[in-house]
C-alpha cells in the first residue's frame, strides 16, 4: 500500500473523508467521474442543483478524493474540470484504537506532475 504521497506529513482528515463518502450526493459525483468532467456536465449527470454541486465538490476536494483541473476552451473561457483523485481509500485501527485513513492514489503521468508543481509555484507567488 502507498500512503498518500500527495499528503506530506498530514493525512487527509478521517471525518472529512469518511463524511464525503457518506453524503450520497458525493457518492453519486463519484459515480459519474468515469472520466474527468466539468461541473456543468454533472450537474446534468447527477441531476443535484448547481450550488449543492459546487458545495459537494468542495467537500469531496477538501477530503482529497477529487482532483480539480482547468479545461481550456477555444473561445478563451476556462472551466473546472474533476476527476476522481484514489484508487482505495483504507480505514484501519491501530493497536492503541486510533482510526487511521490511508489513501492510495493513480499513478501520474509526468505532465500531470509538472502541472501540479507549477499549480503549487502559483499558489506561493
Amino acid at each position: 500500500m502507498v500512503r498518500d504521497p500527495l499528503a506530506g506529513d498530514d493525512a487527509p482528515d478521517l471525518d472529512a473523508v469518511l463524511g464525503a463518502l457518506y453524503d450520497e450526493d458525493c457518492r453519486a459525483i463519484i459515480r459519474e467521474l468515469d472520466e474527468p468532467r466539468t461541473a456543468s456536465e454533472l450537474t446534468e449527470r447527477c441531476d443535484i442543483p448547481r450550488s449543492t454541486l459546487y458545495r459537494k465538490l468542495d467537500t469531496l476536494t477538501e477530503a482529497s478524493l477529487l482532483a480539480e483541473g482547468t479545461e481550456i476552451r477555444d473561445d478563451g473561457s476556462h472551466a473546472g474540470r474533476y476527476e476522481i483523485d484514489f484508487r482505495e481509500v483504507i480505514v484501519a485501527c491501530d493497536d492503541e484504537r486510533e482510526f487511521d485513513i490511508e489513501i492510495e492514489r493513480p499513478a501520474r503521468r509526468a505532465d500531470e506532475r509538472l502541472a501540479e508543481l507549477w499549480s503549487e509555484v502559483r499558489e506561493e507567488l
